[in-house]
């Protein structure tokens, strides 16, 4: 069914003729961003290539506070795990691309507060727009260049849905004792900085049906974001994102549950080949019984810097992937793929 390009309340419909409300949401979200990246609010729009913005421009009106440093984060929040950031709190963002708003759709749409399309995607999304029209909420088909406003992006792939992002929960002994008893592995992501790798990653991951991730809390780690919902392709409906802010503490206590510590490093050994049993530590793979039934929580380090070395230093086991020696390591989203193929159907 084709829906008409109006804006809906319920039963009642506004011609496309009407642009206040649409306005009006241009201009909620550029106030958003400039009050969540300490901007002044002339500042309307920026590259998108990850989520992180350039240094604020100048302004002839001063930004009502100031960064501390040259990073968009703010600074941490009052009961928030340390290192931690203040948009870890309930934030709106918009997700952008048919396949990640797809994929919200079906698996809670619930969460949609507002959906924007153009004109081709509206042939595509009848079914979206007839449950924004039964539940009261707002949808209208805009052009192209007010896409791109409420997306902050022109890659915004013709739709564009607003949810309220809820914080990262951080795992307690329930929840890491619960991962155990599946014997899945997990993978824990030490300060990877690239909104973009973070996507890819997590669509690997949602491809091979590994459901937690954990990624580190502080100023220079990625969090999902509008780039990684797009990036992603809908696989973060599929993968639960945790935070952790003591990843050397966070291994102890994966290895109390059982499970084996397995971090990347372009300095340890290549392994013997993309079995699972390879990952294992020495003593493990020794036995036929332990080595069937350890899950195994893989380690990525930073795109440049690698694994902390207290991170390092907790791993029971570093790996590297071999490769022709012509180049020094993969991308770490790659490698992600290369790794966790490997844990899952490498035998």
């Amino acid at each position: 069914m084709k829906w008409p390009p109006a804006i809906a309340f319920g039963a009642e419909v506004q011609a496309p003729a009407d642009r206040g409300l649409l306005m009006r949401e241009c201009r909620r979200l550029r106030s958003c961003r400039a009050r969540r990246f300490g901007l002044s609010s002339g500042v309307r729009s920026y590259s998108r290539s990850s989520d992180n913005p350039p240094p604020a421009a100048r302004s002839a009106q001063p930004a009502p506070r100031e960064p501390s440093h040259s990073s968009f984060r703010d600074a941490p929040r009052e009961m928030a795990p340390t290192g931690a950031r203040s948009e870890e709190r309930s934030r709106e963002i918009p997700i952008c691309g048919l396949a990640a708003v797809r994929a919200l759709f079906q698996e809670r749409a619930g969460a949609i507060k507002r959906l924007f399309f153009d004109l081709p995607t509206s042939r595509r999304v009848g079914g979206m727009s007839g449950y924004m029209a039964r539940e009261r909420k707002v949808y209208r088909q805009v052009p192209p260049e007010e896409l791109a406003k409420i997306a902050g992006t022109v890659h915004h792939g013709g739709i564009v849905a607003i949810v309220e992002q809820p914080p990262l929960r951080v795992p307690d002994a329930t929840d890491i004792a619960a991962w155990a008893r599946t014997g899945a592995p997990v993978v824990l992501l030490d300060r990877i900085g690239n909104a973009h790798n973070l996507g890819a990653i997590v669509r690997t991951l949602a491809f091979f049906g590994v459901e937690n991730l954990i990624v580190a809390a502080g100023e220079t780690a990625a969090r999902p974001g509008e780039s990684t919902y797009r990036v992603a392709e809908g696989g973060m409906e599929h993968v639960q994102i945790w935070l952790s802010a003591d990843f050397a503490r966070l291994c102890a206590e994966l290895r109390t549950a059982g499970f084996a510590i397995v971090g990347t490093d372009v300095r340890g050994p290549n392994l013997a080949s993309l079995n699972r049993r390879e990952f294992l530590p020495t003593a493990v793979r020794k036995r036929a019984d332990s080595a069937a039934q350890t899950p195994i929580a893989l380690v990525l380090g930073n795109e440049e810097a690698g694994l902390a070395p207290e991170v390092a230093k907790a791993c029971d086991r570093l790996v590297r992937i071999p490769g022709s020696g012509k180049m020094e390591s993969l991308n770490v989203s790659a490698a992600a793929a290369v790794l966790v193929a490997a844990l899952t159907i490498g035998g």
